[in-house]
């Protein structure tokens, strides 16, 4: 008797975890159900993928989409739309809105909040200075992707940057903490070169090479001590790469596309403030040294790191000017136009968007094509040549600092639980995103 499935994607090449295949999927009730030939089956939806390749979801594990508290220049409705317009089927959303993260109530608003994101999504319980006691607790409820924890560059509460605050941290609780490492005492007492150049080239003379090695050898020190693994996040210099391959019992590895695409000081002199992010884009030795993270496997994952600003906040005079720019949308185009000129392959592309974050964050079926897994796959031309147009982003804040590159290869459709949110960039009619389940936490 021939199957029935409510979707089959047919006539792709299809990236599964044992390489690629001329293969058809079948999806039914939202997962996985077979992966061969599926000519004599029948389905509710077939969609012909011909020409297309069938990726896993891909997964953003870092984005800022501004709600509560700062909508005026993102929100999770316009932030997700952006992440499926992209080709992402779910995100990890950060702590530092307002009020922050940081308490059962928090998380439970933005859960409830989310109900009308367009991708699947979970959110990080920010480390406070008087929360160390409930993170365990905190970090076990539903739609918690795990704990955050920034050594610089935040403000008011979430700023933990004393050692013994950061071991009492990674004291409470079990899951892996995501790092944010950059010094806060050598950011206060280099601040003044920022202020003195009063503009943006002055970004990573400020927040120097010292300031990111000397964060990350210090968490990694304390996680040691603590029994605790830890995910450092944005690695932006060689000589954080160098010391993190020598530590990958403790410590997983970020990188973003734009230290990989965008070079010092060529990106500050074209956009200004508008190349601003922290830790900073650098110059052309370092993202040399992330390309050799990459390719030697010491980078874990990628994130895009989306933290948007108003057009007009970000040219306001350096240093007043936030740091942070647009990512959800442009990671994957960014990152498939790498492997069309030939600086990492496919594979490895799928190991860092997909596979990588499942890995490290330990979540319940997304990640990869198999059968019984959530039915999340994104599709790419990875021969179409686009131009990325500020026009054409979903998020609120309206740029990126990719306006009018050229690329080769695009994500045509955004399938998340057997669901079709994107196709030929046209959004479904109607939000459908559920919250990430982990293998940490218990199910509800």
């Amino acid at each position: 008797m021939a199957e029935t499935f409510d979707l089959v994607i047919r006539g792709g090449r299809v990236m599964t975890p044992s390489g690629q295949a001329e293969t058809s999927v079948g999806v039914r009730d939202g997962r996985i159900a077979a992966i061969g030939d599926l000519a004599e089956s029948s389905a509710g939806e077939v969609f012909e993928a011909d020409g297309l390749t069938v990726l896993p979801g891909v997964i953003d594990t870092q984005v800022h989409f501004r709600e509560p508290g700062n909508e005026h220049k993102e929100d999770l409705a316009h932030g997700s739309r952006a992440a499926v317009a992209g080709g992402v089927t779910a995100v990890f959303e950060m702590p530092n809105t307002k009020p922050a993260t940081v308490t059962a109530d928090a998380l439970n608003d933005k859960l409830k909040r989310a109900e009308g994101m367009w991708c699947d999504h979970a959110f990080f319980i920010g480390a406070a200075l008087d929360n160390h006691d409930d993170l365990a607790e905190l970090e076990q409820l539903p739609g918690c992707c795990g704990v955050k924890l920034f050594m610089g560059s935040s403000t008011g509460g979430l700023l933990v940057d004393e050692d013994t605050a950061i071991a009492s941290v990674l004291a409470h609780g079990r899951r892996r903490v995501a790092i944010h490492a950059e010094d806060e005492p050598r950011l206060v007492e280099r601040k003044h070169l920022a202020e003195e150049e009063g503009h943006a080239r002055a970004h990573p003379v400020w927040r120097d090479v010292e300031t990111a090695l000397r964060a990350t050898k210090r968490i990694v020190a304390l996680a040691r001590e603590a029994n605790r693994p830890v995910h450092v996040l944005h690695i932006t210099t060689a000589e954080e790469i160098a010391f993190l391959g020598t530590v990958k019992d403790v410590a997983t590895v970020e990188c973003l596309p734009q230290h990989l695409t965008l070079t010092a000081p060529d990106c500050y002199e074209r956009l200004g403030g508008y190349a601003q992010m922290n830790p900073p884009i650098r110059e052309a030795r370092h993202q040399a040294g992330l390309w050799a993270g990459i390719n030697q496997g010491i980078v874990d994952v990628l994130g895009s790191d989306h933290a948007p600003h108003t057009k007009e906040e970000k040219e306001q005079t350096y240093p007043a000017s936030p740091s942070g720019m647009p990512g959800v949308q442009t990671i994957l185009p960014l990152m498939l136009n790498h492997v069309a000129e030939g600086r990492l392959t496919l594979e490895r592309v799928i190991d860092l968007l997909c596979y990588g974050p499942q890995r490290i964050y330990n979540i319940r079926g997304k990640g990869r094509i198999a059968v019984g897994y959530d039915a999340d796959f994104t599709l790419v031309d990875l021969k179409a040549k686009r131009t990325i147009n500020a026009a054409d982003q979903h998020t609120k804040s309206g740029w990126t600092p990719f306006d009018g590159m050229d690329v080769t290869g695009w994500p045509m459709a955004t399938i998340i639980r057997g669901h079709t949110a994107m196709r030929d960039g046209k959004l479904a009619a109607e939000a459908g995103g559920k919250p990430v389940r982990f293998w940490d936490t218990p199910e509800k």
